[in-house]
């Protein structure tokens, strides 16, 4: 999945590919988010330590002014970074994000990019954003996971 620029960076810093295990149980962890399936949001891409999700933000999405709710930003950008720690063997929970909203989110296309930046045995962190349909930076977030499940250590579980 690595072929060159920002990917390249990624691969390198996490060393692995996606476990079987990530392979095997990717759409039972999908599916059972009721609430991604709510907004029509997808797994667009992934690899280990890093996901991209797509969503097409529809007028439903919207509030007064127009514009993706910050709830929509906010939900793509705290799953992306949930799913990227998944992609590294960990079932987590947010315990604390931090976002900047930058620009709006328009109706389109909208993708979000979650990697993670640590990986510990009991907390990980990540980075990402959410883009509009032009490619342009709409929100940057950091947030703080609290491992609750190691599939490499507890496999069944």
């Amino acid at each position: 999945m690595c072929t060159d620029g920002w990917y390249k960076g990624v691969c390198r810093r996490m060393g692995q590919e996606v476990s079987e295990h990530v392979k095997r149980h990717f759409n039972e962890f999908y599916e059972a988010n009721p609430f991604l399936e709510l907004l029509g949001v997808r797994v667009a891409s992934y690899e280990r330590g890093r996901v991209r999700l797509d969503m097409n933000v529809k007028h439903e999405h919207t509030n007064v002014h127009h514009i993706a709710h910050g709830g929509v930003a906010a939900t793509m950008i705290d799953t992306a970074m949930g799913i990227a720690c998944f992609t590294c063997d960990k079932g987590v929970v947010t315990l604390e994000m931090n976002m900047s909203f930058i620009r709006p989110v328009y109706e389109g296309l909208t993708y979000a990019i979650g990697e993670v930046v640590h990986n510990g045995k009991h907390t990980m962190v990540c980075e990402g954003g959410v883009y509009g349909e032009d490619g342009e930076l709409c929100l940057k977030a950091r947030g703080t996971f609290f491992v609750v499940r190691d599939f490499i250590e507890h496999p069944e579980e």
